[in-house]
C-alpha cells in the first residue's frame, strides 16, 4: 500500500475539539495528527469546527461551515446541536467518501452514516469509575457520545490494559473490539538532564477536581516542614479554578512546549495526584490506596538536597465526597506521595506510581 491509489483515507472528526481547553487528550490528537501526517499508507483529512480551524498541521483541513465552535458551555452547547442536528446531513454527506472515520476526540459528532467504518478512542471510562466527580449533564452526555459510541463503534482504540479491561467490563464490548496503543514519549524532545535539579515539585494537569490539586498542596506543606525551600509549580489550563493558593505554589497555567520540557528536567520531582489516569498503573495512581500515606520527614543527613525516599502510615484524611478505601492492599498501593529525582536516572520519578511515565510530547497546551 504505497501508491496514493491504495491509500486509506480517513477522515479525522473533531468538531468538539476547543483548542487549549481539552487536556491531554489535546496533546493526544495533536500528535497523531502529526504521524498521519508522514504515514505513506493513510491519507487523512480533519474535520474541525471554525473556532478549531488550523490545528490540523501537515494533513488536509476541513472547516465545517456553519458550526462556530467555542470554548464556553453555550459555545459548546450551540456545537452540539448544530453538528448533531442542525448540520448533521451535510457533515456526514462530507465524510461518506471515506473509508473510515476516527473520533480522537471520543464523541462522534455527527456518526458517520450507516455502513461507514467508526473507530472511536476512549481514554478510559472515568465516569463510571468515578461518577462522584462528575455532574449528572455530564454522565448523561457521557453515556450517549461515550458509551453508546463505543457499543456502536467498529473497533475501540485506548492507551493501556488497564483502561481496555475497564471498558470491557463497564460497557460489555467484545475484547477484540478493543485495542491498546500506549502513549509514547518523544525522545528528541524530552532529553534527560543528569546534573543539579532545582528546588520545585512539577504537576502538569488542568484544574480539575479529580487531578487533586488541593491533596498535593497538603502533601507539599508536609515536605516543607523539613524542605522550607520546595515550590511546587503547575501548569495547564484552568487553574483558575482552584482559588487562593499557597505563596509558595507557581501557577504558570498553559505554557510553550519548550518551557514544558525544561520543567521536566529541571525539576526535583515531577508530582502525579490524578484519581484515575488510563494511562498507568491504577492502584498506584487512583486514591484513596496510593494517597492515603504521607511522606515521611527524613533524618537530618549532610545531604541537604535529598527529598524524602519513604512514607509513614498516616492516613490522610478522606473528604467527604471520596469513595471508602478499598480493605486490601498491595505492596504498590504505599508507594511514596513524592520521590527524588535520581541524577542517574534517564527519565524523571513519577510521584504516586511505581512506573516511569509513558507521555505524549506536550507540544503546546503544557497540561494534561
Amino acid at each position: 500500500m504505497t501508491t496514493e491509489s491504495r491509500q486509506l483515507r480517513v477522515a479525522v472528526s473533531m468538531l468538539t475539539l476547543v483548542p487549549g481547553g481539552m487536556g491531554g487528550s489535546e496533546t493526544y490528537a495533536r500528535e497523531l495528527i502529526r504521524s498521519l501526517a508522514r504515514s505513506t499508507v493513510v491519507e487523512a483529512t480533519g474535520f474541525v469546527t471554525q473556532f478549531g480551524a488550523g490545528f490540523c498541521e501537515g494533513i488536509a483541513e476541513v472547516v465545517a461551515p456553519h458550526v462556530a465552535g467555542g470554548a464556553s458551555t453555550v459555545d459548546r452547547t450551540r456545537t452540539l446541536l448544530q453538528a448533531a442536528f442542525l448540520r448533521r446531513r451535510s457533515l456526514q454527506d462530507a465524510m461518506g467518501g471515506f473509508d473510515v472515520v476516527h473520533v480522537p476526540f471520543t464523541a462522534p459528532v455527527p456518526p458517520p452514516r450507516r455502513g461507514t467504518p467508526l473507530v472511536q478512542t476512549l481514554l478510559d471510562v472515568q465516569h463510571l469509575d468515578l461518577p462522584h466527580l462528575f455532574s449528572r449533564v455530564t454522565r448523561l452526555y457521557r453515556r450517549h457520545y461515550y458509551d453508546g459510541a463505543a457499543r456502536r463503534a467498529t473497533a475501540v482504540i485506548t492507551i493501556s490494559e488497564f483502561a481496555k479491561k475497564q471498558i470491557v467490563t463497564h460497557l460489555g464490548l467484545d475484547p477484540e473490539r478493543v485495542f491498546v496503543a500506549p502513549l509514547g514519549v518523544d525522545v528528541a524532545a524530552f532529553t534527560p538532564n543528569l546534573g543539579e535539579r532545582e528546588r520545585f515539585v512539577y504537576y502538569p494537569a488542568r484544574g480539575w477536581p479529580h487531578k487533586n490539586h488541593v491533596r498535593l498542596f497538603e502533601a507539599v506543606a508536609l515536605l516543607r516542614e523539613t524542605h522550607p525551600d520546595l515550590r511546587l509549580v503547575l501548569t495547564g489550563g484552568a487553574l483558575d479554578s482552584l482559588g487562593t493558593v499557597p505563596e509558595w505554589v507557581d501557577v504558570r497555567g498553559l505554557v510553550p512546549f519548550s518551557e514544558v520540557g525544561r520543567l521536566y528536567r529541571t525539576a526535583s520531582a515531577l508530582s502525579s495526584r490524578a484519581s484515575m489516569k488510563g494511562s498507568v498503573c491504577p492502584r498506584s495512581r487512583r486514591w484513596p490506596p496510593a494517597a492515603r500515606w504521607l511522606p515521611r520527614r527524613p533524618a537530618p543527613s549532610p545531604r541537604s538536597a535529598a527529598m524524602p525516599r519513604s512514607c509513614s502510615t498516616r492516613p490522610i484524611p478522606r473528604p467527604s465526597h471520596a469513595p471508602p478505601p478499598r480493605r486490601s492492599l498491595d505492596a504498590r498501593s504505599s508507594s511514596p506521595s513524592v520521590w527524588p529525582a535520581s541524577p542517574t536516572s534517564p527519565g524523571m520519578p513519577v510521584c504516586g506510581c511505581t512506573s516511569r511515565p509513558t507521555r505524549s510530547p506536550q507540544r503546546d497546551t503544557g497540561n494534561e
